[in-house]
């Protein structure tokens, strides 16, 4: 089971031609993903990888039924063609450009939650069901970080998924569903969000979040512990503890503000849900299987 991509999810690439679109979807196609159809505006007849590009989404989805989005485009157009893969049906879209305007985030957001769809994103590596299929641009070598199993693994930063998910897989483990939540101030779709598939997943056992200073994502995960939403064991490791204070650090979304979003106070919050949190990346496997030895 999946909770976003399967080996049947049929993907459509925005922006297959360009350098990232066309080198990415090599990538995805050899690692099994269903990619079915691109689009790149005034480039339909042209095939990449074997996929065919068409003018419009619309157009795409009417000839190959696509059902998911993952999105190679400059942030400046990002907004239209996100809007052009809502309109045209598609449920689940992963934005990989940084630095998308935050109202334009906002007003994404809630056109995708009005259309019943998720948008994960902007400043996304991706997403991946390990050893099955991927969207966005997780690195060729996936296969050696990325080993099937039962942790799922939610993230807002990219350098660090693969060094966490490694320190997972060393320590006896491997992957489920991976989620890249993006580095944003304003993701399109949060970590709390999420929780509710991993928890209905047969093939999760545990979580691990990848969280960072700033914002309140962290403390939101901590809620959804508390009220019951989420009932499985948590793992997290909360990146910027020696960061100097008010300022911001990589992401957007890396930044403390009103006194809230500092590391200690997501630290503080995990722990008193009950969920363990690592001081250091080579903790993660300890940790799952103090958690999850004996469980069940």
């Amino acid at each position: 089971m999946s909770i976003f991509i399967d080996d049947k999810t049929r993907v459509l690439v925005q922006g297959i031609t360009g350098g990232e679109g066309s080198f990415w979807t090599r990538h995805m196609v050899e690692m099994g993903t269903n990619v079915v159809a691109g689009v790149t505006p005034g480039k339909e007849g042209q095939s990449i990888e074997g996929v065919p590009v068409y003018n419009t989404v619309r157009a795409a989805v009417a000839q190959s039924q696509a059902d998911a989005s993952v999105l190679f485009v400059p942030p400046r157009f990002s907004k239209d063609a996100i809007f052009e893969a809502l309109d045209a049906g598609i449920k689940k879209i992963v934005v990989t450009a940084e630095g998308i305007p935050i109202h334009d985030a906002i007003e994404l957001r809630r056109a995708a939650l009005a259309r019943g769809a998720m948008v994960i994103g902007g400043n996304t590596t991706g997403v991946v069901t390990a050893g099955v299929a991927m969207m966005g641009f997780i690195p060729y070598w996936i296969e050696r970080v990325y080993k099937p199993g039962r942790i799922g693994v939610m993230t807002r930063s990219g350098s660090l998924t693969n060094e966490v998910t490694a320190m997972v897989v060393k320590g006896g483990f491997g992957v489920s569903s991976l989620i890249g939540i993006g580095g944003d101030s304003a993701p399109m779709t949060r970590f709390a969000e999420m929780l509710p598939l991993y928890e209905a997943d047969d093939d999760t056992d545990a979580v691990v979040i990848i969280g960072e200073l700033g914002g309140t994502m962290e403390e939101e995960v901590a809620e959804a512990i508390e009220k019951k939403i989420f009932t499985k064991p948590l793992v997290a490791f909360i990146a910027g503890r020696t960061a100097p204070a008010g300022k911001k650090m990589g992401h957007a979304g890396a930044i403390v503000t009103g006194g809230k979003g500092t590391v200690a106070g997501k630290v503080e919050a995990l722990t008193n849900a009950g969920a363990l949190v690592a001081k250091r990346p080579s903790q993660m496997g300890e940790l799952l299987h103090s958690l999850l030895d004996g469980a069940g």
